[in-house]
């Protein structure tokens, strides 16, 4: 018998205030199972006080963050006069084996782990933006797990699929996430020799790269069913509950993910995946 695992897993958790209440309705309400914490995210603290103790199976990351925000340390090759994060995805690939680039980002993530870890537990490590994805930073990342006994650790492998709806492959998005699948598949190949390395786990597969920006219940669907062997697939998804209902954006369509019963049964009747997350796996 396949033995199938489904994690459904918000990324910017902590980050605001709606990203907060979507983490609290799509656990609540729906079949959110683990979140993604940012240390330095403008409502870190409400996560921690207001949200948490409402979600007490929630699995839960650090979701390292040297992209967006205020740093938690020293880190000038990072951040600019204010001490915000300015660097971007190219600018890390280049100084990949920048050695003082490197100590920074570890003294970061450290700062940051500490941090979640002196509220709550956690059960793997995950990063904004995919930048624990490339090899020297995650190698960092490995370092660290080893260090603070967490086990899993995200990788982004994931399986060319398509939706059949046309207007998903003409939308902006489409051409460049087909890059960083390539680039993902590729990096994912070289960590897990690392992931190996260290004595740690990882997903086999990952779903929201290919539509970023365009994640949906078919998404989900349409990525599930593309995957037929004994596996943990995780879909990352960016949800928002915000206090408008007027607002409509590729983060409430996320939200509307974990809300959605008909994708929960098809999941788990139709695909034969289990719903669960990390926490449950260790």
């Amino acid at each position: 018998m396949i033995n199938k695992k489904f994690i459904l897993n918000a990324d910017d958790f902590g980050l605001t205030q709606a990203h907060n209440q979507a983490v609290l309705e799509g656990y609540v309400n729906g079949f959110l199972t683990s979140a993604s914490l940012c240390a330095n995210g403008e409502a870190f603290e409400s996560a921690i006080h207001d949200i948490l103790p409402d979600c007490p199976n929630l699995g839960l990351a650090v979701h390292l963050n040297i992209m967006e925000g205020k740093a938690l340390t020293d880190c000038p090759f990072l951040v600019d006069n204010n001490n915000s994060f300015c660097t971007n995805y190219a600018i890390l690939l280049l100084n990949r084996k920048n050695k003082e680039m490197l100590a920074q980002i570890e003294t970061e993530f450290r700062a940051q782990i500490e941090k979640v870890l002196s509220h709550t537990k956690v059960d793997h490590f995950d990063s904004h933006v995919h930048t624990h994805a490339i090899p020297e930073i995650f190698e960092i990342t490995c370092k660290l797990a080893k260090e603070y006994n967490i086990q899993y650790i995200r990788t982004q492998f994931e399986e060319l699929y398509f939706i059949p709806r046309l207007e998903k492959h003409l939308n902006i998005n489409y051409p460049p996430n087909l890059l960083k699948i390539a680039l993902l598949q590729n990096f994912t190949k070289q960590n897990r020799k690392t992931i190996d390395k260290y004595g740690l786990k990882t997903n086999d597969f990952i779903l929201g790269v290919g539509y970023t920006g365009m994640m949906d219940s078919d998404a989900i669907e349409y990525g599930l069913a593309s995957i037929n062997e004994d596996c943990i697939v995780e879909a990352l998804i960016h949800p928002c509950k915000y206090s408008s209902p007027t607002i409509k954006n590729s983060h409430t369509k996320e939200f509307a993910i974990t809300q959605d019963a008909k994708l929960k049964d098809t999941i788990t009747n139709r695909l034969g995946f289990e719903i669960t997350n990390y926490k449950n796996l260790l």
